[in-house]
């Protein structure tokens, strides 16, 4: 019994990778440097942001060339929602191809005000979804506060979720959920298969804290929301993120990725 139980734990590890906008000063430095310094640390994968969208095509060679060699993944990127326009979702698509990602996740929205505005966001991921999904690329959205703010007596996130075509990912940012006031394990459950990734960023009420704690050290019910994300969100990976803390940027990721795996062990 012990090889088949061994498997069946192994088909369940889900990897954590690092949102790159936790170390924007040191990658907007050294990017390889850092890429190495996290992948050093134990991280499986990362997550872009919008300034890879600047690079050259020989630049986004030379960054895949690094993740093959260290052996970690690209597992999305995060694009500003003009990204996903009509004018540059061809880039998007050869750049994401290029840095091997999976998913193409919109990181905000500014939409016209009401509900009718956030409806219109749900047609270009949509629309996005129609034209990358070809090449093997899937397209996500990504939370902040105002998506669990109610806008005529409905959350934005839920014309979102209720108007998207099923293979959009929703990109939980569980931090920015609690802020607003919301559960992030009921949104999970909530949407089963859905919740693809999610943003392992913490926050406490305290105002002189908010997002500067470290993972574990806020009000996030972490084993509670593992356990909802795993036993039918649909997570396939994970990502720390962090705003910004009392240590350095590399030395947060480190401690972050460090109190993740021992509330999380493997």
């Amino acid at each position: 019994m012990l090889p088949c139980a061994l498997s069946v734990r192994a088909a369940k590890s889900i990897p954590v990778g690092l949102e790159l906008y936790s170390v924007r000063d040191e990658l907007k430095k050294d990017p390889e440097g850092t890429v190495r310094a996290v992948a050093h640390m134990g991280y499986q994968g990362v997550e872009f942001y919008a300034p890879y969208f600047e690079w050259s095509e020989n630049q986004t060679k030379q960054m895949r060339k690094l993740l093959d060699d260290l052996g970690i993944r690209c597992f999305s990127t995060h694009n500003g929602s003009s990204y996903l326009s009509a004018e540059n979702i061809s880039r998007a698509r050869d750049m994401n191809l290029i840095l091997g990602s999976k998913y193409v996740v919109m990181a905000s929205a500014d939409p016209k005000a009401g509900l009718d505005g956030w409806k219109t966001v749900a047609d270009t991921l949509n629309l996005a979804a129609d034209q990358l999904e070809s090449s093997g690329l899937k397209v996500g959205y990504h939370n902040h506060q105002r998506e669990f703010i109610p806008v005529e007596n409905q959350r934005p996130i839920e014309i979102l979720a209720k108007n998207t075509k099923p293979s959009i990912m929703l990109q939980l940012d569980v931090g920015t959920c609690l802020e607003a006031g919301s559960d992030p394990v009921a949104w999970i459950r909530t949407n089963p298969g859905r919740i693809r990734s999610l943003h392992l960023k913490d926050w406490s009420p305290e105002p002189a804290k908010g997002f500067t704690v470290l993972f574990g050290e806020g009000a996030a019910e972490w084993k509670n929301i593992f356990e909802a994300a795993e036993s039918g969100g649909g997570v396939e990976y994970y990502l720390i993120e962090q705003e910004g803390s009392r240590f350095t940027e590399l030395d947060t990721a480190r401690r972050c990725l460090q109190s993740f795996q021992l509330i999380h062990p493997a």
